[in-house]
């Protein structure tokens, strides 16, 4: 199977519309060259649009949602279904990040709810897992993680033409400045295969990329895209800036010269 790095950013409450267009114009003219990393932003609901109608066709870049919700449609003001973020261009969908589990208090049964709901839909669910500093210091890291990874096995072993990413995203590492190291990172990740290859089979475990998230820069990037199962990153403020999410995805392109 050929190697797969993604580069995704997480624009989260920020670039809205005009914000977005103006972004695509200055990182198009930065991006590898067709053949590198798989490419995908995640900017706010207003500004899906805007993204789908400005980002570059060649290398392609895939767009997603922040946030769906598990019911097709209904009476849940504010919220966005699955089929109507797919209908409005969307190609993924952000589900479980620990910001959402953390200020909205979404615990794993919601987040399984919206990972069904994404792969019923057609979208590619990037599903979030990661320790807060407390439950690491408890080395509690193993069960936090594997215990929100178990909440949507049932659903990925039951839909297995189906694709999805799964991220790892320590939540003291979110904004902070602080990074996992490349072997901190390498650890969970290694964690975390090792449960997807015992639940799925070891094919359809190699399919499912891991990407690492934390306050990834593009000073980080290549150490962390080089460490064992690591398969790619989720961005967060970094990816706010052309020029920055630009040279993380030259990363992005030299790791998969390296592997």
């Amino acid at each position: 199977m050929s190697r797969r790095i993604v580069i995704a950013g997480n624009w989260k409450m920020n670039l809205p519309p005009q914000e977005a267009r103006s972004f695509f114009q200055g990182f198009s003219p930065r991006l590898p060259p067709v053949g590198g990393p798989e490419l995908l932003v995640f900017p706010p609901s207003l500004s899906l649009f805007a993204a789908l109608e400005a980002r570059p066709a060649r290398p392609p870049v895939a767009v997603g949602v922040q946030n769906i919700h598990w019911e097709a449609r209904g009476a849940f003001t504010g919220e966005v279904s699955a089929d109507m973020a797919r209908d409005a261009g969307a190609s993924h969908a952000l589900v479980g990040h620990s910001e959402r589990r953390q200020l909205f208090q979404e615990g794993n049964d919601e987040v399984g709810r919206k990972v069904a709901a994404a792969l019923g839909a057609g979208l590619i669910p990037l599903i979030c897992v990661g320790e807060t500093l407390q439950e690491r210091r408890a080395q509690r890291v193993e069960e936090i993680i594997l215990g929100q990874l178990d909440a949507v096995l049932g659903t990925l072993g039951t839909t297995p033409e189906r694709e999805a990413l799964l991220a790892y995203e320590p939540v003291w590492a979110i904004g902070t400045g602080e990074t996992a190291t490349p072997e901190d990172a390498a650890q969970a990740h290694g964690v975390l295969r090792a449960r997807l290859r015992e639940a799925l089979g070891d094919a359809r475990a190699a399919s499912l990329p891991i990407l690492y998230g934390g306050s990834v820069k593009p000073d980080n990037a290549l150490e962390l895209l080089l460490a064992p199962e690591v398969d790619g990153v989720l961005v967060g403020g970094a990816s706010l800036d052309p020029g920055s999410f630009a040279r993380i995805a030259e990363a992005g392109a030299q790791a998969l010269l390296r592997h």
